[in-house]
């Protein structure tokens, strides 16, 4: 009877000592978006899959949501009914919003260590002008990308173009996409020479456009934009003449979410696009393509973009310190590596383009540099205050000039003045 007692009393602590263990686990719910090019779900779960093989004293729950602003409006609604919320990726662009909310705290309050310092350090540069605020990190950079010029090696071919020589400016995508564009003997278009997506991320292509004229669209403080500058609107110009005046992209929206579909659908010979589509490309194309930089006109010029991640403020010490934690794995050479590779994603850091992985993965596949060595020549993404009511604006001058209902200066001068009259209250 006693040892029988001894037994049960033996299991008992050891009953209690696992469920201390188990009580022990801190847990993350970690909002993700997953709009953008391939089955993103499954690298992310994999990544978190090694993280918590690596750290099983933590439990990681990743809710994903379809695009970036999803991704906020979920993740900002959670925070407000009370449910757990310890980080999200999200636009790197939300950063302002996201500070005026009082939703985030700068990675600088959770660090503590040297080695932690030096993280913050590790990033591309180009890739932390959106992150950095006041001298304090706000994002870190993970699924980043810029726009790239996807073409058809095939297509240059047949219409005796140098399937090697992408168009390096201006000038030479519009004699380019002339000799790209076919006609059916009813005069009806069955191929184009080039597609600029106007829906979806409008503004984000528009940044392209007017960096390759010299110019950038907001300060970065994020309290003043320059939309109705004269390169600003010469860039608008270019952009409705491609389709108007020279004939080489369909007049009005072309859409965003069909536009990769529309370029292995041979549909165009050219699309400008993120680089995260890269490996989808890669996977469903067959035809021979290539990757360029966008062409330029006074220099060359991409905004970044994508989304990072970011700390919110209600997270306990704790998971902070866990979230913390999870951010520097995903974002370590190896897992960048790996996350560059599977979705076309550039590696957010020097180190992971050294790693043994990408550095084959580039020299079999060069196009996968593109995007990594278009950042000594770009911008950062607009962000602003009010963001969301500012890129709106931007958004809708931008299709409407598309549409043929304003002229470039009358659209982006009244986009500007209500712009200014948003962010006045934050200079």
């Amino acid at each position: 009877m006693r040892t029988n007692i001894k037994k049960l009393l033996t299991l008992g602590a050891i009953g209690l000592s696992f469920s201390a263990l188990v009580q022990a686990k801190t847990e993350l719910t970690m909002y993700y978006p997953v709009s953008v090019g391939g089955a993103l779900t499954k690298v992310v779960d994999s990544i978190v899959d090694d993280f918590e093989q690596e750290n099983p004293d933590i439990d990681v729950k990743a809710i994903y949501a379809g695009n970036y602003n999803d991704a906020r409006v979920k993740a900002l609604a959670a925070l407000n009914s009370g449910q757990p919320a310890q980080l999200s990726v999200m636009f790197s662009i939300d950063v302002h919003e996201l500070m005026d909310l009082d939703a985030i705290v700068p990675f600088d309050d959770v660090i503590s260590t040297s080695a932690d310092r030096q993280w913050l350090k590790s990033f591309h540069p180009a890739l932390m002008e959106n992150g950095i605020v006041n001298d304090k990190t706000y994002g870190i950079p993970f699924q980043r990308s810029t726009i790239v010029m996807y073409y058809n090696k095939d297509l240059f071919r047949a219409a005796g173009l140098d399937p090697e020589k992408a168009p390096s400016n201006w000038q030479e995508l519009v004699e380019m996409g002339k000799k790209l564009t076919k006609k059916d003997s009813n005069g009806n278009v069955t191929q184009w020479g080039a597609m600029i997506p106007s829906t979806g991320y409008p503004y984000w292509m528009f940044g392209a456009l007017t960096k390759e004229k010299g110019h950038k669209l907001m300060n970065q403080a994020g309290n003043k934009t320059y939309f109705d500058d004269p390169k600003a609107i010469a860039a608008l110009e270019f952009w409705k003449d491609l389709g108007n005046k020279h004939q080489v992209m369909p007049k009005g929206m072309i859409e965003w979410g069909t536009l990769r579909q529309n370029f292995l659908e041979e549909k165009t010979a050219i699309m400008w696009h993120s680089t995260g589509n890269l490996t989808a490309v890669k996977k469903a194309a067959n035809f021979d393509f290539g990757v360029a930089m966008l062409p330029a006109d006074e220099e060359r010029g991409s905004p970044t973009g994508g989304g990072n991640f970011y700390l919110f403020k209600n997270a306990t010490t704790e998971e902070k310190q866990a979230a913390l934690k999870l951010v520097k794995f995903m974002t370590s050479p190896k897992q960048a590596a790996k996350w560059s590779i599977e979705t076309g994603y550039m590696g957010v850091s020097p180190a992971a383009y050294q790693t043994k992985e990408l550095a084959n993965y580039v020299e079999s596949f060069p196009p996968a540099a593109i995007a990594r060595d278009q950042l000594k020549y770009a911008t950062a993404e607009l962000s602003t205050h009010q963001s969301g009511r500012v890129r709106k604006l931007l958004d809708d001058a931008i299709q409407s000039v598309l549409n043929g209902q304003q002229d470039a200066k009358q659209a982006l001068t009244s986009a500007q003045k209500q712009a200014d009259r948003i962010l006045s209250r934050y200079r």
